[in-house]
């Protein structure tokens, strides 16, 4: 691999001729130090011809020979150096590479080719250092793209090695069709097989001197087989017990008597659970996808006191995303739908359609960030007795969200840490629900070393402020107070991996609503354990 040589080796004849005249006026007592610096010199000049007409071992005796001469002449070993990569020797290119960079410790070159020998060598840890100096410096140098984006390929930073790839330049037709291979490979990893493809047809298509087309082209038919081949259905299903010591939301202890009242009810019971989902893709071509999705959830609380508040839930959905890359930063765009129909003790309760715009973007191997907006609307349907008499109580409403989130992933995703906001309004039928809220979320994920066991951990606190003095509460003096919520939810789950893509996990939630109104109030504990099956 020949690179710029830092020395500036163009005429190189006009400059021979000039030492020998010049040599010819010394004086004849060539021993001394200035002869032998002339005497180096000539012979370096006669190095660096031999060497641009590509006779390296010529080159190389005279280049021994002016180091007799002259062992801390940087050019000579800086030369000496390049011979020995040029002759595919790297071990024997590191000591005079390494000597002429203790001469000369800033210069570019010396140092681009110490770093190319000891990345020949599959040292990599030394010539890490090195590149990552020279790309501060001077990305634009030739062939330094791919050296450094190979380095952070290695390293798993495959955002980081596609901005190298990117932003690198050669002239060098094998690094050109290594720099697509590898831009190919680790569009493959980021999840973006039909670039990955299109970036190995490029390098397949490169004429190198060492070309390594059919590795090349197998794979990328692997990767295009694996693409058309890729599961278009996923299934999974689910079946566990839960303890709820609040099924029936009863308010918090308080001085108000009506919400006082509602806490005489029973309220703990132990229950089952069962769910299911579904998801199809229908459409893939390209960077565009499109799915369909339908899940079931069903609880069924053993208390018999209870069964009029058995949730069940059906929803049925449809979405499109389109994958690609700005810069060397994957992302993707989507638009779901989603229409979900909820019972309770089998009668209907509430329904939702919910419309929402994302947006996700892949900084780098550490940071990933997703913007969202989402529109709702809600129907109740089994409130009519209650809200004739309070109008101000309906509870049907269009709701407005959006937001973002962050994450920092670790060690391939089996670590993360997630922060995002959310700005809700939701304006109701009835002036009691309609309000503005501020959600903050924030969670985490940590894989332990034994069994792939993974500790998950979310919270979330929505603080709602209503929009109008609350015409039904408190019933002693209703239209006196403006009503005002802090929710929390924790949720804690422990998973575990088993044999034949199934999951056990054991689960923990609890809900905490602090209002000013007291029936409003109230505090749930859930506990459950859940067996999961994918596919």
């Amino acid at each position: 691999m020949r690179t710029g040589h830092g020395f500036q080796p163009h005429k190189r004849i006009l400059l021979a001729i000039f030492l020998i005249g010049l040599v010819s006026l010394l004086p004849p007592w060539g021993g001394s130090a200035s002869g032998q610096q002339a005497d180096a010199d000539i012979l370096l000049t006669q190095a660096t011809l031999a060497y641009d007409d590509r006779q390296f071992d010529r080159a190389m005796t005279l280049l021994d020979q002016a180091l007799q001469f002259d062992p801390q002449n940087a050019r000579a070993l800086y030369y000496k150096g390049l011979v020995c990569l040029e002759q595919k020797k790297p071990e024997l290119a590191v000591a005079p590479l390494e000597a002429a960079r203790k001469l000369r410790p800033t210069d570019l070159f010396i140092r681009y080719q110490l770093g190319i020998a000891y990345f020949a060598l599959g040292q990599y840890d030394r010539a890490d250092p090195l590149f990552s100096e020279l790309w501060k410096e001077q990305p634009g140098l030739d062939g330094l793209g791919f050296y450094v984006g190979f380095l952070r390929y290695r390293h798993k930073d495959y955002n980081g090695a596609m901005e190298a790839f990117k932003q690198g330049r050669t002239s060098d037709p094998n690094i050109q069709q290594l720099t697509a291979f590898y831009k190919g490979l680790s569009l493959g990893v980021m999840g973006l097989p039909d670039q990955a493809v299109a970036e190995l047809d490029q390098a397949a298509n490169i004429q190198a001197a060492e070309p390594f087309t059919g590795a090349t082209m197998r794979l990328r038919d692997s990767l295009a087989t694996a693409r058309v081949a890729e599961k278009r259905l996923r299934l999974e299903a689910s079946v566990g017990g839960f303890y709820s010591d609040n099924v029936a939301v009863n308010p918090d202890p308080s001085s108000d008597s009506f919400a006082e009242s509602l806490r005489s009810r029973s309220t703990t019971s132990t229950g089952l659970l069962f769910g299911a989902r579904g998801d199809y893709s229908w459409y893939r071509k390209g960077p565009v996808e499109a799915t369909l999705t339908y899940s079931f959830f069903q609880t069924l609380n053993l208390n018999g006191i209870l069964r009029q508040f058995d949730v069940q839930d059906h929803l049925v959905g449809t979405a499109a995303y389109y994958r690609g890359v700005a810069g060397s930063m994957p992302y993707q765009v989507g638009f779901a739908y989603t229409f979900d129909y909820l019972f309770l003790d089998m009668d209907a309760f509430m329904s939702r359609q919910s419309p929402t715009l994302s947006a996700t973007l892949v900084e780098n191997n550490h940071n990933m960030t997703t913007a969202l907006f989402r529109f709702q609307q809600k129907t109740f349907y089994r409130e009519a007795d209650f809200t004739n008499r309070f109008p101000a109580a309906q509870r049907d409403a269009l709701n407005w969200m959006g937001g973002l989130n962050h994450v920092l992933r670790f060690q391939g995703d089996r670590h993360f840490l997630s922060v995002g906001y959310q700005y809700d309004v939701e304006d109701a039928k009835g002036t009691d629900f309609s309000y503005s809220g501020n959600r903050l979320l924030a969670g985490g994920m940590y894989t332990l070393p034994w069994g792939d066991t993974r500790l998950k951990y979310d919270y979330q606190v929505h603080w709602r402020d209503y929009r109008s003095l609350n015409a039904t509460f408190p019933l002693s003096a209703p239209g006196t107070l403006v009503r005002g919520d802090t929710e929390q939810i924790h949720f804690a789950r422990i998973e575990k991996p088993l044999p034949y893509n199934f999951t056990v996990s054991a689960q923990y939630q609890r809900i905490q609503n602090d209002s000013n109104l007291a029936v409003y109030a109230y505090t749930q504990n859930t506990w459950s354990i859940v067996t999961t099956w994918n596919y």
